[in-house]
């Protein structure tokens, strides 16, 4: 035989909001994700060098100021400084730059503008940047690519480019400079650039 207990709900006044916190680690602090050559990929007058700025804001347009950006890419032949790619490369091209993001969000590289480039199934890809980025707030890396303003054809048929919903494409797409390009990162809100699943 059970017996029926009587039980008296009350009313839970709302509970108070935890604080929150950011999501580490900090990479802006000294010794953290230290590279030689930081966001130079190439000497710093070497002939063909561009300039390549940004800024790494989050979904309120606001600056962040400990964020981690890294760049790879071809050189201006279409070729990479990597020991899978067996063409003849650039002795003083590095391929590869990292660069901490500044109080106001800014950062910079040293670099060149790439070649188009073969894709396995005999397309081709319009010349285009890789960019991985490290902040705080994400549990992961994101990746995006830079696209350049004067390669408008070739641009339209870039397999990945293409893909991408017509009205968001100018998110990857850099705007030319007195001495390069820039090329601003939002990683969310209104004009949140595209970030792509690896």
């Amino acid at each position: 035989m059970t017996t029926e207990r009587s039980v008296e709900l009350t009313p839970v006044s709302q509970p108070a909001t935890t604080p929150s916190q950011t999501v580490g680690p900090f990479f802006a602090l000294p010794g953290g994700l230290p590279w030689p050559d930081g966001p130079d990929l190439l000497p710093p007058h070497a002939p063909d060098a561009v300039m390549l700025r940004g800024r790494l804001s989050d979904g309120a347009g606001e600056p962040v100021p400990d964020g981690l950006i890294e760049i790879w890419q071809s050189d201006e032949r279409g070729r990479f400084a990597h020991p899978d790619d067996p063409r003849e490369q650039a002795t003083d091209f590095r391929g590869f730059g990292r660069c901490a993001t500044g109080p106001d969000g800014e950062f910079w590289f040293r670099t060149v503008k790439p070649a188009p480039l073969p894709t396995p199934a005999g397309a081709t890809e319009a010349p285009h940047i890789n960019v991985t980025v490290l902040a705080r707030g994400l549990l992961d890396r994101v990746v995006t690519r830079i696209y350049f303003p004067d390669d408008p054809m070739a641009n339209a048929t870039d397999p990945v480019l293409s893909a991408v919903d017509p009205a968001r494409r100018d998110t990857l797409v850099a705007t030319a400079t007195a001495d390069g390009f820039r090329f601003d990162i939002r990683l969310q809100g209104d004009d949140e650039t595209i970030f792509f699943a690896v």
